[in-house]
């Protein structure tokens, strides 16, 4: 599966950590990957080597330098989640079982740590602490997800780049898919994704409509859409794993795991909330400025 994406990620909605430190160290790593043969699903799976060291790191979190030692691993994780898509991009090899597989390897790496983290607190604490854990990590898949989204919607409609997450959400007719298992749990994992960030598919409807109704617009429609939304994923970006990764650290250090758990459920679920109500306005916002003039 070919697509029109450069081979490393839009700078206008890159979240600061990434743009100015995880990216750049990828992309001295990619080619060297490339030169080597190595498969981006490969890098996917180093990478979450990498995770599940640290999910063993931070089980050890009351010693500084295991809490450390779980910070490194995560970033290590991180700069090989960034070099994946980068390596799949340049070597023109993206597919849907990498896009499942990427999305277990983060999975999997987050369920490590708080797996390694909720072993210890449970030992201070007692068992109710896996149920707190349980709780965060089902917030987390949400609110990640929800800011996942918004960069596949930003791409699609600025820069018009195909997204079989964004058929799929369009509600393609069936069999325009082949009809694999690893498809049906893209489909499936995608209207998840979809519903918790949010999306309306109205507006999806809407404003290919209208692109379609002004094709002499196309390119200043989108160039429009930029300029409104680029600013909003940006702000999305405090739902990234690069937080949680910094926020489990500092945690960590200080000895205090379960802040980073309460914040989880209640503080990021907070700020999800009124992402998207702001989200939501925007939609209508945007649609009433390039809808066509009625004469």
């Amino acid at each position: 599966m070919q697509t029109s994406e450069p081979v490393r990620r839009n700078s206008e909605i890159e979240e600061v950590t990434n743009l100015y430190f995880i990216h750049p160290i990828a992309s001295r790593l990619t080619p060297r990957f490339a030169a080597l043969g190595v498969s981006a699903n490969a890098v996917s799976v180093l990478g979450m080597v990498f995770g599940v060291l640290a999910g063993v790191a931070y089980f050890h979190y009351r010693d500084p330098l295991f809490a450390v030692a779980g910070f490194v691993l995560m970033i290590a994780w991180h700069v090989m989640d960034g070099a994946d898509g980068q390596l799949a991009r340049l070597t023109h090899s993206q597919s849907q079982t990498g896009k499942v597989l990427d999305g277990i390897c983060d999975y999997v790496t987050f369920i490590a740590v708080y797996t390694g983290l909720a072993l210890a607190l449970s030992r201070e604490y007692g068992g109710w602490v896996w149920w707190l854990v349980a709780l965060a990590g089902l917030c987390h898949a949400v609110q990640s997800a929800a800011y996942e989204v918004q960069r596949q919607e930003y791409n699609f409609w600025g820069w018009s780049r195909s997204s079989v997450d964004l058929m799929l959400v369009n509600a393609q007719p069936r069999g325009t898919l082949a009809a694999s298992p690893v498809e049906a749990l893209l489909r499936l994992y995608t209207k998840v994704q979809f519903l918790a960030a949010g999306v309306s598919v109205e507006f999806h409807k809407k404003l290919d409509v209208i692109l379609g109704a002004q094709p002499e617009r196309r390119d200043a429609i989108r160039q429009q859409y930029r300029s409104t939304f680029a600013p909003a994923v940006r702000r999305w970006g405090v739902m990234s794993a690069n937080y949680r990764t910094l926020g489990i650290f500092l945690c960590a250090l200080a000895g205090v795991p379960l802040y980073y758990f309460a914040f989880e459920i209640v503080g990021f679920s907070v700020i999800l909330v009124v992402l998207l109500a702001r989200q939501q306005a925007r939609y209508g916002a945007f649609l009433k400025a390039v809808a066509p003039a009625k004469v």
